[in-house]
């Protein structure tokens, strides 16, 4: 059920990362963080859908752990975007948390993968 919780967030969220960066695409002190935030932000979905279709339990693992990664550096480059002013506050609350609903389950699931292993 998390798995499938995780791809929908996941997913929504990678829209909301393709609007925003969208958004900011004319900014141009903001080009090349733009550019970062939507890697980043799109890649955790991609990891997660990957992941469903491991071929073990190790890459299934290894898929979220890389996703994982893929929120910590999103939260950062959010992060910045509100230090910077690029973000506004209400964007940047809910951006910051959806990624970290998606992260948190992440964990959960990376964790419960290891100890089934």
């Amino acid at each position: 059920m998390k798995d499938n919780q995780l791809v929908l967030l996941s997913k929504a969220f990678a829209v909301n990362i393709i609007a925003i960066c969208d958004s900011l695409k004319d900014r141009k002190q903001a080009v090349a963080i733009v550019n970062q935030l939507l890697r980043s932000g799109t890649s955790i979905g991609a990891n997660i859908h990957e992941a469903n279709y491991a071929s073990s339990k190790a890459d299934f693992i290894n898929k979220f752990q890389i996703a994982l990664k893929e929120c910590y550096e999103t939260e950062y480059w959010l992060d910045v975007f509100m230090k910077a002013n690029i973000l506004e506050e209400t964007e940047y609350t809910d951006l910051f948390a959806k990624c970290s609903k998606i992260r948190k389950l992440l964990i959960s699931s990376i964790t419960t993968a290891k100890k089934n292993s």
